[in-house]
């Protein structure tokens, strides 16, 4: 991650995750499972603090924080752990009518990348924003609850289970 993109102790921030070439991963509840349960981790584990979230078809966004320690490295190791399980839970799909699209797909976003040994899933950035006052959390918070709205999948944020929103949420956040 740039060093012009790294979150800091105390920070709170807001966060996103975007698939490369936007693709459409997080359609399928076993895909959206390995990030909530990763997620789920992450909070427990890891000292994740998560004051929202919205999962999306191709993206997630957060607003989170890391108390003691680098929110960096939390994101970093998320990324690096979901990676590892998305692909092979894509690859091992057989039910996956999109499986051999998406496997090229990766494959071909980590040619330019020297890290990237075969398949490259997560854009490099997670574009981190701190939020300094009350007022920019609540337009961030907005922005991230109506995404599903605005997309046309639900009719009140609310209504959309993968989001931080809804009352019977999968997981747990923090007041804020």
């Amino acid at each position: 991650m740039s060093e012009l993109r790294k979150t800091h102790p105390g920070g709170l921030f807001f966060l996103t995750l975007t698939v490369v070439g936007w693709v459409d991963v997080f359609i399928r509840p076993q895909y959206t499972d390995i990030v909530l349960n990763s997620l789920r981790y992450c909070q427990q584990r890891k000292g994740l603090e998560l004051y929202a979230y919205v999962i999306m078809s191709s993206h997630i966004h957060l607003i989170a924080a890391r108390t003691d320690g680098s929110l960096s490295d939390v994101l970093r190791d998320l990324k690096a752990h979901t990676v590892r399980q998305l692909l092979r839970a894509i690859a091992e799909n057989e039910q996956e009518s999109r499986r051999e699209w998406m496997m090229r797909l990766f494959a071909y976003y980590a040619q330019p990348q020297r890290q990237n040994e075969q398949y490259m899933f997560w854009q490099k950035t997670t574009f981190p924003i701190p939020l300094w006052t009350p007022a920019v959390v609540r337009q961030k918070m907005d922005y991230i609850h109506s995404n599903p709205v605005a997309a046309g999948l639900v009719t009140a944020p609310e209504h959309y289970s993968l989001s931080s929103a809804c009352y019977f949420s999968p997981l747990q956040t923090l007041p804020l």
